[in-house]
């Protein structure tokens, strides 16, 4: 056996279509419905959790550069930062976390839901700043926004090189 199957165990059952358990979870290979389950500390109760979006980790030319840019782009708060992190938070706790990584930084797409005035004052910054900006994900209608999704939206490219989209409406 190799890949996945050799750091699960051989004790998978064949034909098994299905992830490994993770933590906290009481279930079965042949079982299609996973319970979360964690223990509250310092109690017997059992407490159920439903997933959340905790972190991501942001490669970056100069992390505290690309923190700053995240913070003013979109007015979030500094956070505690440790060994090679710098984070920004969010209100609901998630984490962007910018690192230098030793290696060529591959683009990627990051899209951020926002209220009417925060991207009002999101593309005015674009704006006074120079920094371009697009309509579309391809670039090809510089210095516009769109309307897609009955909403506005606008994509620039963070000090990393990322393409940065802000939306006012969810996708779906």
């Amino acid at each position: 056996m190799h890949g996945l199957a050799t750091r699960w165990g051989a004790d998978r059952p064949t034909g098994a279509q299905d992830a490994p358990p993770a933590f906290g979870t009481r279930t079965s290979w042949n079982s299609p419905h996973r319970e979360s389950v964690f223990s509250a500390p310092n109690t017997n109760e059992v407490s159920r959790m439903t997933a959340t979006f905790n972190h991501t980790i942001i490669a970056a030319k100069d992390r505290n550069e690309s923190a700053l840019f995240f913070r003013e782009l979109l007015e979030l708060s500094e956070a505690p930062s440790w060994g090679p992190f710098t984070n920004v938070r969010f209100a609901d706790g998630v984490l962007l976390q910018f690192a230098e990584p030793p290696v060529e930084i591959q683009m990627q797409h990051y899209a951020f839901l926002v209220d009417d005035e925060l991207f009002d004052r999101a593309h005015r910054m674009l704006r006074d700043r120079g920094i371009e900006h697009w309509a579309d994900p391809q670039m090809r209608r510089p210095g516009e926004t769109n309307t897609e999704h009955n909403g506005r939206g606008v994509y620039c490219k963070d000090p990393g090189g990322h393409l940065i989209e802000l939306i006012t409406r969810p996708y779906l």
